[in-house]
């Protein structure tokens, strides 16, 4: 069972592992070259000073890792040691250039993260149900390899073992390209009317949220992945220049927006797993308190898991529409369930 570690970086994720650890009762060091971050952190998991700590890990940039990894190896050299940086292949590199032997070390990359860093930005929760990801060397001690997947589990993520230059070609088209993609659709709007922008709606906000991302954070990521990143980019390019060619053209518009549609439907429905298909269960609902816990009661006594919902009510509206995404199965139990105890139940659509 762990009981200790060093976390070097009290950054967003390195706080965010002590919370989720600390409160399963593994003292937790926190370390920062800043020394305003590194309170900050120390108060919020409690922390405490840890001596031969079993776990290392480096919770900062890339290019802060060479500044650090000979003087940590040398303070703790029977500690296991692990990364969570963006990018793998880069990480590997510079720890064969130190002394702290690549059988000791685990490199890793949690696929959790929010648009504000630091500290006070932490959550215990970050990384539940969430994909973690190990790319392991051929060096690497299995023991090692236990202990990080150990962290992962008690964290509450999901552990994926990977390939690094795998990795590095997996987040380029997952991680870094929605971030490109982000930055340059809000790009445009500095140039757009300002009362034109009061009519914004849901579509443009949810498409540029994460532009409001870490800048140098960014360019750290988007500069040590350049090569995979550029390989992608150019084929986006590649692609909307056909659709710029072809605006003259409404099959070639309908084709561009079917390639959009026919993509999104690969991603699964709850992080890291299986894409899988969903039906969607529609139920017009009373708008007056207790409709949608109720609702659930219900799923529960007949042991229906929900996947997903969507609420759609206007305001002054005496009722609302909330769907539910199941498995088939249970959208067919739930429908008749729900339909023989007098809820108003619209029929089955199937999506994915």
């Amino acid at each position: 069972m762990l009981k200790s570690v060093r976390v070097v970086g009290s950054g967003l994720i390195g706080t965010s592992i002590a919370l989720a650890l600390g409160a399963r009762g593994v003292a937790c060091q926190m370390i920062d070259s800043n020394p305003v971050a590194q309170e900050l952190a120390h108060d919020l998991v409690s922390g405490s000073q840890v001596f031969d700590p079993e776990l290392v890990i480096f919770a900062l940039p890339t290019s802060q890792l060479s500044l650090v990894i000979d003087d940590e190896f040398e303070l703790n050299p029977n500690s296991i040691f692990m990364d969570v940086g963006s990018v793998k292949t880069e990480v590997i590199r510079e720890v064969e250039k130190s002394t702290l032997p690549l059988s000791r070390f685990v490199p890793t990359h949690p696929m959790a993260g929010r648009e504000i860093g630091g500290p006070h930005s932490a959550r215990g929760d970050l990384f539940a149900a969430r994909t973690w990801v190990i790319t392991p060397t051929s060096e690497c001690d299995p023991m090692a390899i236990a202990l990080v997947s150990e962290l992962i589990e008690a964290v509450g993520a999901e552990l994926m073992i990977l390939a690094a230059d795998d990795h590095d070609r997996a987040v380029a088209t997952v991680s870094h390209l929605p971030q490109i993609t982000a930055s340059l659709l809000a790009q445009s709007l500095l140039t757009t009317p300002e009362d034109w922008l009061e009519l914004s709606g849901a579509g443009l906000r949810d498409t540029v949220r994460i532009a409001s991302s870490d800048a140098a954070l960014w360019s750290e990521i988007i500069y040590s992945n350049r090569e995979e990143i550029s390989l992608r980019a150019k084929q986006m390019h590649s692609e909307l220049g056909q659709l710029i060619d072809g605006l003259e053209d409404k099959e070639e518009i309908t084709r561009f927006i079917e390639r959009g549609r026919d993509g999104r439907s690969r991603i699964p429905g709850k992080h890291g797993g299986r894409a899988r298909e969903y039906s969607n269960l529609p139920i017009v609902i009373d708008d007056k308190p207790g409709q949608l816990g109720a609702i659930f009661n219900e799923c529960a006594k007949i042991s229906v898991n929900v996947e997903d919902l969507s609420i759609e009510h206007s305001p002054g509206q005496l009722s609302a529409l909330i769907t539910l995404a199941l498995s088939e199965s249970d959208a067919i139990a739930l429908s008749a369930h729900l339909s023989a105890i007098g809820w108003n139940v619209h029929p089955i659509l199937k999506t994915k």
